[in-house]
């Protein structure tokens, strides 16, 4: 069957760097870090004592007090990016169906702040049991689909994505294919994460996951230096109108770019460290080629997954170099990872933005803190360090890859009518 083309028309981000796509898109230009010391608990006992904290956010500048309460701030911010990326698309009931217009929404872990607060309320008591009513809405993940609905009344598709930290990424994908299959006319499509509480940072802790870096937080995430030690934690959430491209042009859309392909693999090897030839991490972006009619000299930039972990970040370059052969040394490389933490579920969203906007705008966004060079990476290759670079961006690949093995990459590219 003839699938249909399928466009970015609108954009929500709130992230590290920003409260919306603006701050984040000039925060990622000016090599901004959005590290600093944790104030959303007391980390003082904790072997990480920082992470990239969203600033100054205010769930009461989208929701009544009354309402706020009823949601977990994971669902508080995918409403705001909601907000944002519906007014850029300029989407109202009048010039849509919204019947055909749905929302594919993913987190890693979802609502874990508030049950860790009922949790540690019901030890603190007397073992009777005195739960807040709102206590598994406020939790489970799928919430924050269901809340964007509302809020904006669309009743087509609707449902959650989970694959640790290529969620997002995959709801792109399962958005992506409802549009081009005929199912949906536009999806808001993206992810959430607020992970930065004991249970977060201490649970990351305990695997040794987290850079330790405490004496110098801003500098925390560094990938591919030599002295890497683990990722920092971020927060935010990012959201895509990915919509149909006939259905766009016929309310005058603003189109930022097309989505090209996308592809889901598993490593089928370990619950938390990768392939150690990356082996997922190259089919994946050989199915998202395929998948997009393209071949490798067609990208000219990859947003890596790039988490400043010893392993992964290796493991991820080998598969790119045996992918794109050569034409790996001719593509720019970025993992904006080194500015806004590692936003888990969210991570997919908010680095496919940075690829929209890369597209759109012809320029890439860098790597910072490089200090040193890892005598096991391949110097040769292009990773952006310091500055962003001016160049023809036509394509570019977006890599997550999350705990469980699992695997999932997106191309976006310049919308040519």
């Amino acid at each position: 069957m003839e699938v249909k083309r399928v466009v970015v028309t609108g954009i929500g981000a709130l992230t590290p760097l920003g409260n919306n796509l603006k701050d984040y898109w000039n925060g990622l230009l000016n090599g901004v870090s959005g590290a600093d010391f944790i104030t959303l608990f007391d980390a003082t006992k904790f072997k990480t004592r920082f992470a990239c904290e969203l600033k100054n956010f205010d769930p009461l500048q989208y929701l009544d007090r009354k309402e706020a309460r009823k949601v977990d701030r994971f669902a508080q911010t995918a409403l705001a990016a909601s907000d944002e990326a519906v007014a850029d698309a300029g989407i109202n009931k009048n010039n849509i169906n919204v019947d055909r217009t749905g929302v594919v929404f993913a987190s890693g872990i979802g609502g874990i702040g508030s049950f860790q607060e009922e949790v540690m309320l019901f030890a603190k008591g007397d073992g009777t049991p005195r739960f807040n009513p709102f206590f598994i809405p406020k939790m489970i993940l799928d919430i924050a689909s269901g809340h964007i609905s509302m809020r904006h009344g669309f009743r087509g598709p609707n449902f959650a994505v989970v694959s640790a930290c290529a969620s997002s990424t995959n709801a792109i994908m399962e958005a992506f294919n409802l549009i081009r299959l005929g199912i949906a006319d536009i999806i808001l499509s993206g992810g959430s994460e607020s992970v930065i509480i004991e249970a977060g940072i201490g649970g990351f802790n305990a695997m040794r996951a987290l850079s330790e870096r405490n004496d110098d937080p801003k500098t925390a995430s560094r990938p591919y230096d030599k002295e890497r030690d683990g990722f920092v934690m971020g927060e935010g959430a990012g959201v895509l109108v990915l919509e149909e491209l006939e259905h766009a042009k016929a309310r005058g859309a603003k189109i930022y770019c097309e989505i090209a392909g996308c592809g889901s693999t598993a490593d089928a090897h370990h619950i938390t460290a990768p392939h150690p030839e990356g082996l997922g991490a190259k089919n994946v972006m050989n199915t998202a080629l395929r998948d997009a009619g393209m071949v490798a000299a067609d990208i000219d930039y990859i947003n890596t997954h790039g988490t400043s972990t010893p392993l992964g970040d290796s493991a991820e370059l080998k598969a790119i170099t045996e992918v794109f052969g050569e034409h790996a040394y001719n593509i720019n490389i970025s993992s904006t990872k080194s500015m806004t933490g590692h936003c888990l579920g969210a991570a997919g969203v908010i680095e496919a933005i940075a690829c929209v906007m890369s597209v759109v705008h012809d320029i890439v966004p860098p790597t910072i803190n490089h200090f040193a060079e890892d005598p096991e990476i391949d110097s040769r290759l292009n990773f952006t360090f310091h500055k962003p670079q001016q160049r023809t961006v036509n394509a570019a690949l977006s890599n997550t890859f999350g705990f469980g093995g699992h695997n999932a990459c997106v191309i976006v590219k310049k919308y040519k009518a």
